[in-house]
């Protein structure tokens, strides 16, 4: 759709399809010359009505699905599901399990927060830096396959703890693999955090005051690059994140304004280096004994609510699970940081160059199918 909607004004989409999107997400731009003045987004091409499955769905048989709601970081998505459910029916989780779970977390942190650097850098024209991110972001998917036989969408959390130990050679690929990474990770800062154009590009651009961040109901990398130390790991320890340590990176400005993209950018960059540290912790921690809590052969929740939230790499992933005592869930809703994003569109996309927009997307790095669900 294009119209001229008066002498001085276009109005066109971007999207569903679009190569500056990283899924069906449709925003109706409207431009006077090559300057925005507004973009209004027009989501549900992606809506697969999960929490309404969920009611239809054992409580166990309902995890597979939860990989969906964000494939880039389905572990979490599991986590978030199984904490809440195990709050509900007071489900004790072994400290392997626990260990576990943050092992992988982090991992699958790694690998998108790897894409969300690159997909960025491809949008201001970097086709290299999406190169390394895929290149490093298959050694990822190449332990997850080791470990449950998947490399996308795992179901490897489950209520009570995870679906198996970890395999032979998994522990000794990892340590491998974190020692790969750090070196790399300067190739990264070479190629774009310290290279003038990528900065230029960056900076100044899609700024996000502290108060605007906290009134959109933003969290993860996108609240903390506006300078808000806000991290559920730390606030709301989980599965003995409160062992662990490890810093929470915040915007500061350093090439242009608090809370622009170059922001963004750089505290993902900086979360990956953390990331990397846990992951280490977890393997020289990993203790002994189960790996999971044994639930009956038909689970059923007692009748109540409950509510637990995780740090995805998009930020708070919330889940909400009501039960009337059956098999099956009464109510499963989800808390999406992605969903909360779109709250920004209409200040955000307001009197910028055109050329901003792919850029200003990419550094929120809104996962679609977390939108729609």
């Amino acid at each position: 759709m294009t119209s001229f909607d008066n002498a001085q004004t276009l109005t066109f989409n971007v999207g569903p399809h679009h190569s500056a999107a990283i899924g069906p997400l449709r925003m109706k731009v409207r431009t006077d010359g090559e300057m925005v003045v507004s973009c209004e987004p027009d989501v549900g091409y992606l809506h697969r009505g999960i929490e309404k499955l969920a009611e239809r769905m054992t409580w166990t048989g309902f995890m597979p699905y939860t990989d969906r709601v964000d494939y880039l970081s389905a572990i979490h998505c599991n986590l978030a599901y199984a904490l809440a459910v195990e709050s509900l029916a007071g489900i004790a989780v072994p400290e392997r399990a626990q260990t576990i779970r943050v092992l992988v977390g982090e991992l699958n942190r790694l690998g998108s927060h790897l894409l969300a650097v690159g997909h960025l850098a491809n949008q201001l024209g970097a086709e290299t830096a999406l190169m390394y991110a895929l290149r490093d972001r298959e050694r990822i998917n190449n332990l997850f396959e080791m470990l449950c036989g998947a490399r996308l969408t795992y179901s490897y959390v489950r209520i009570g703890g995870v679906a198996a130990d970890v395999t032979e050679g998994f522990i000794e690929k990892t340590y491998e693999f974190v020692e790969y990474l750090m070196p790399k990770l300067k190739e990264y800062h070479d190629l774009l955090s310290n290279n003038r154009v990528f900065m230029g590009r960056l900076a100044h651009v899609g700024v996000i005051s502290p108060a605007t961040a906290i009134d959109c109901g933003l969290t993860g990398p996108t609240l903390r690059a506006s300078g808000v130390k806000y991290d559920t790991r730390k606030m709301q320890p989980y599965s003995g994140y409160q062992k662990f340590d490890f810093d929470v990176p915040v915007g500061k400005g350093e090439v242009g304004a608090v809370g622009d993209a170059f922001d963004r950018y750089i505290v993902r960059m900086r979360e990956l280096e953390q990331a990397v540290s846990i992951i280490k912790q977890a393997l020289d921690a990993l203790p002994e004994g189960q790996f999971s809590t044994a639930l009956p052969r038909l689970f059923k929740a007692p009748k109540g609510e409950a509510y637990a939230a995780v740090e995805s790499p998009r930020g708070t992933l919330g889940v909400y699970v009501s039960s009337s005592g059956e098999k099956n869930p009464a109510r499963v809703k989800f808390r999406t940081p992605s969903f909360a994003a779109l709250n920004l569109f209409p200040d955000l996309f307001k009197n910028i160059p055109l050329s901003d927009v792919g850029t200003i997307v990419g550094s929120l790095d809104i996962m679609v199918s977390e939108v729609d669900r």
